[in-house]
């Protein structure tokens, strides 16, 4: 009963993230927030289409797509903590 306000409270609350991030990138130009960003938006995705699996569409399976998304965000975040800590 209370799993789609969840999931939904957590796709907001990363697309939040996200978007603080962006405009702090977009205000210092710190490459370190772009990463952020980036893998915020990909958490976002994720989290979004969590909604759309569980709630939505509970009889089709969103899982690999989901945790691609997840994957790829947090790829991007390794990358940059890694390339730019140079």
């Amino acid at each position: 009963m209370l799993g789609p306000l969840v999931y939904t409270l957590c796709a907001l609350t990363a697309t939040a993230c996200a978007l603080l991030l962006l405009r702090a990138y977009r205000r210092h130009r710190s490459r370190l927030l772009l990463w952020s960003a980036l893998c915020f938006v990909g958490l976002s995705l994720s989290n979004v289409l969590v909604v759309v699996d569980l709630v939505v569409f509970p009889n089709v399976s969103l899982f690999p797509i989901r945790n691609g998304l997840a994957l790829i965000g947090m790829l991007l975040l390794l990358y940059g903590l890694i390339w730019e800590s140079e």
